[in-house]
């Protein structure tokens, strides 16, 4: 098996961390919006789903 670049894995890395971030800021929101365990955890996943990818390449370049 070969080695994972550092390259690659500082991206995954980033990539994970924006998808946390997005995590907690949607079941925040939608929390705070009153909305029952499972709707704050639907808005959570859907705000991962609406992560800018290239945002998130943009910033791994810099």
């Amino acid at each position: 098996m070969s080695e994972i670049s550092e390259g690659k894995r500082r991206l995954a890395q980033i990539v994970r961390d924006a998808c946390i971030q997005a995590a907690k800021d949607g079941y925040e929101r939608a929390a705070m919006s009153g909305l029952c365990e499972d709707g704050a955890l639907e808005a959570a996943l859907s705000a991962i789903h609406m992560i800018d990818l290239d945002a998130v390449l943009r910033a791994a370049e810099e």
